[in-house]
């Protein structure tokens, strides 16, 4: 994922965060803001030094941006989206991460495909 296509700066979190809809599950919440006359879609990623050392939020970080890179045809491209990891998260793989947001961003009906 590219350094364009991640919310980086505070105000746009905060931003997201007031002026945005969350969805959640066990594993994640998602905030999501749409953005006029954005071409591509912004990830901003949230984890929590109480789900674990570096490596470990470093790891769900990576399998979260990879689920991303995965399912982006499938997400409207013209919004910020801010993903917070919960506790769960911390203990499973990428296929399980992977599940996790499907699911999350289908309640948020977020994803273009059934």
């Amino acid at each position: 994922m590219k350094k364009r296509q991640r919310v980086k700066k505070n105000e746009d979190f905060q931003k997201v965060f007031k002026k945005g809809k969350s969805f959640a599950n066990r594993q994640f919440v998602v905030y999501f803001l749409p953005k006029e006359g954005q071409t591509e879609l912004r990830i901003g990623l949230s984890v929590s030094k109480k789900l674990g050392n570096a490596v470990t939020r470093n790891q769900i970080k990576r399998y979260i941006r990879q689920s991303i890179h995965e399912l982006k045809d499938e997400l409207n491209p013209n919004m910020d989206y801010v993903i917070i990891a919960r506790h769960p998260a911390a203990t499973m793989d990428f296929h399980e991460v992977k599940q996790g947001l499907q699911h999350v961003l289908r309640i948020a009906k977020v994803l273009k495909k059934a």
